[in-house]
């Protein structure tokens, strides 16, 4: 009997300690709610943005013939008048796809934010 008793109190301790846990846990990131903080220097903002890496991307034949899928992450610098400087591949899911997203953030063309600031774009590829 005692030994259930204390099962039932390490139990509760451990799911307490996770719930505290939760509770300082950070904030959602923009990936998670979907907001790119980019987008508000993008003439037009997020849905222009997004319209325009869709329009531009053309899906790499190898991917397209292996199927591949999935969401690149391309990190850069956006300077105090609008250039983009520093674009780099952080995630890719192969077949081409990480040069491709790299290739059209390059074209994106922002406003001048009077400030230099790093960001990351998810660009999406799916068939």
């Amino acid at each position: 009997m005692k030994v259930k008793h204390a099962l039932v109190a390490a139990s509760l301790a451990f799911f307490t300690a996770g719930t505290c846990a939760a509770q300082t846990a950070p904030k959602a990131t923009a990936a998670q709610t979907g907001k790119l903080p980019v987008a508000e220097h993008y003439p037009g903002g997020q849905d222009s943005l997004v319209a325009h890496l869709q329009r531009s991307i053309q899906y790499p034949a190898m991917a397209k013939r292996n199927r591949v899928m999935g969401t690149c992450i391309i990190h850069f610098t956006l300077k105090e008048d609008g250039a983009i400087t520093n674009a780099k591949i952080l995630k890719e899911v192969g077949g081409g796809t990480g040069q491709e997203a790299l290739r059209v953030v390059q074209l994106l063309k922002f406003n001048a934010p009077g400030y230099s600031q790093e960001y990351s774009v998810p660009v999406n590829f799916k068939l």
